[in-house]
């Protein structure tokens, strides 16, 4: 069957990790805030924000690198946000996520009509890309070689960042303090951790690897921004983590398998299948992956109950 030979092929491995790269940058926000015990729901609107500013200072300033820069400041501003007003002024963080997403979607159009005169797509923009890196010796190996090298710079990162997330939260004390924080706060604050000043980090943190996932949708896997071009990615990553059971290993494979179903649903444009099928294919999976998810913790909720 054709869609056997799609999967089958070394270019849909090499898709699946293309596609993989923003929500794994965004799940791994989700495990360090959900590890503190704050809910990050703005990871879709830091995304949209740091996509965005991305490709307006790599213009303006010819440099892709800058550009990363300033996404990255304007996730951290995101978060910044969402930490003062959900930590300091103790708005509900789930409707103060939800306003940012909101801030995110209008605003983005908004400053894109200011600066490139069009409310749909940055083409006016000469942007800059973040490079591709070819792998020494494994670009050589039959099979491997075509699906792992030959990324852009940020695939090579996200999956660092895998290992990274995972020594920050179990090898280091600053790991140690976030997951007291989440686990009890309580007991946290009566040692002397402050809670908050943990969050904030958290929420930065957090912000800072969805701002990678922004800035990686229009600089690398495109190199423009349009209108909504998150699509919805940051609240997959949100169940990614919670499917990977808020662990960096987890979060990794079930982003893959999201990036999996991305991957298919491109690859399957070139078959006569409806468009519309096509494009609901990663949301089906979205939602079967956490009715599994839920699924399992509910026995496992049953099992305890009864022993």
């Amino acid at each position: 069957m054709k869609i056997l030979e799609i999967i089958f092929s070394t270019s849909f491995g090499y898709a699946i990790l293309r596609v993989t790269t923003p929500i794994l940058f965004a799940a791994l926000g989700a495990v360090i805030s959900d590890k503190a015990g704050v809910i990050n729901i703005a990871l879709e609107g830091i995304m949209l924000m740091a996509a965005l500013w991305g490709v307006i200072i790599s213009a303006f300033t010819h440099s892709a690198w800058w550009g990363l820069v300033a996404a990255i400041v304007s996730g951290v501003l995101m978060s910044f946000i969402l930490a003062y007003f959900s930590l300091n002024l103790k708005t509900d963080v789930i409707l103060a996520g939800i306003a940012l997403n909101l801030f995110s979607s209008g605003g983005t159009i908004f400053i894109l009509y200011l600066v490139a005169h069009d409310k749909g797509i940055s083409s006016s923009l000469k942007s800059e890309v973040l490079p591709q890196m070819t792998l020494p010796l494994v670009n050589k190996i039959p099979v491997i070689g075509p699906i792992f090298s030959g990324h852009n710079i940020l695939t090579y990162i996200a999956l660092l960042a895998v290992i990274l997330v995972y020594v920050l939260l179990y090898r280091t004390p600053l790991g140690l303090r976030i997951r007291a924080v989440g686990e009890n706060p309580d007991a946290a604050d009566s040692v002397g951790i402050g809670v908050n000043k943990i969050r904030y980090i958290a929420l930065l943190l957090s912000g800072i690897l969805a701002s990678f996932g922004g800035a990686y949708l229009s600089m690398g896997y495109v190199s423009w921004f349009s209108t909504n071009m998150t699509a919805g990615r940051g609240f997959i990553a949100l169940a990614a983590e919670a499917m990977g059971k808020g662990t960096p290993l987890g979060t990794f494979f079930a982003s893959l398998l999201f990036g999996f179903a991305g991957a298919l649903a491109n690859n399957l444009q070139s078959l006569r299948i409806p468009s519309e099928f096509i494009q609901m294919i990663p949301y089906i999976v979205t939602i079967i992956g956490l009715v599994i998810y839920s699924s399992s913790q509910v026995s496992r909720i049953k099992k305890v109950k009864e022993q």
